[in-house]
């Protein structure tokens, strides 16, 4: 994907003021605006300019958006990472949403996952004389295994604001939080208090935390449902077995049913994330071939080819 480098569409340096960054804008939207410039490719700018502003004109998006291009360097291929967003705290449920009109791919990719819409002047819409704190989100990555009994974790979060000088900084602050037992992936967190201030002696808003697990090396989660691969050896899956295999809550003893084949899911009920509606884990046969690393293997290898009648592409054909 082609990184857009909204500074330079602005102009700008990228330690512009927030009100050099609104200077700008303003110049170029009206120079380019389709009612009144002349100039070939107008319309198309004066998009540009809009999309641009979205971003830079916004705290939050354009703290995320520095932090996103940091390493980037011109005429390379940009690809964000997964979860670049985790850990940003912004107003709004969908701080990191559209912009008014058509925006690039590129904008998309980043922002318009979440959807929402703003004012126009680059900020989340809000309402006027409203006493009570707005609520903060931000999106956080926890261990899957948290999940299975519960913890208590200390967890920073990055929180775009500006400084004396009216440049945009990541102020950090990190919050002890209690992670409820059976919680699953995209499951919110509310902390009360936690938000913005509010106004006069009116309370402050609520902070949402929303849960996204971290990959984890032997589990994987769906709802409150686990999959876990389970190695068996080619005669236990032809011959059937009884083996060990790992639940959340200890080993248990698993049995495999006669020919049995590889992606074989085997439902264990009620092992999965204790959530409201218990989840299940689900064993997912992975079929692991002995190497012919010695005589004897290899003479094993020579009777299966000569003794069974065995075509694995059968279904080619002749």
């Amino acid at each position: 994907m082609e990184y857009k480098d909204y500074y330079k569409v602005l102009g700008l340096e990228r330690g512009a003021t927030q009100d050099e960054v609104k200077r700008a804008y303003r110049k170029l939207a009206r120079k380019f605006h389709p009612d009144i410039s002349k100039e070939l490719g107008a319309e198309a700018k004066f998009k540009e300019v809009g999309e641009a502003f979205a971003v830079l004109g916004d705290v939050e998006k354009r703290a995320a958006y520095d932090q996103l291009g940091r390493n980037w360097q011109e005429g390379q291929e940009f690809n964000p990472p997964p979860d670049w967003d985790a850990g940003f705290e912004h107003a709004g449920a969908s701080s990191f949403g559209g912009a008014q009109g058509a925006t690039s791919d590129f904008f998309e990719t980043l922002f318009g996952r979440m959807g929402g819409g703003f004012d126009g002047g680059g900020r989340a819409s809000r309402r006027e004389f409203h006493a009570r704190g707005e609520d903060h989100h931000a999106k956080i990555l926890i261990d899957l295994r948290d999940s299975f009994e519960g913890a208590t974790r200390a967890l920073s979060l990055r929180v775009p604001e500006l400084d004396a000088s009216g440049h945009v900084a990541l102020r950090e602050r990190t919050l002890n939080v209690k992670i409820p037992k059976g919680v699953t992936d995209g499951q919110q967190i509310r902390l009360k208090g936690q938000g913005a201030p509010g106004m006069g002696q009116a309370s402050a808003g609520d902070l949402y935390l929303e849960i996204q697990f971290k990959s984890d090396p032997t589990y994987r989660a769906v709802g409150s449902n686990l999959y876990v691969d389970v190695p068996v050896a080619p005669w236990e899956a032809a011959l059937g077995a009884e083996i060990r295999m790992p639940t959340p809550s200890g080993l248990i003893m698993l049995k495999i049913p006669p020919n049995s084949f590889q992606g074989r899911e085997l439902r264990i009920k009620g092992r999965g994330i204790s959530a409201s509606q218990p989840g299940d884990l689900y064993a997912v046969l992975r079929i692991v071939l002995p190497p012919a690393d010695s005589e004897q293997a290899k003479k094993i290898y020579s009777d299966m080819a000569r003794d069974l009648v065995f075509d694995p592409r059968a279904q080619f054909g002749a």
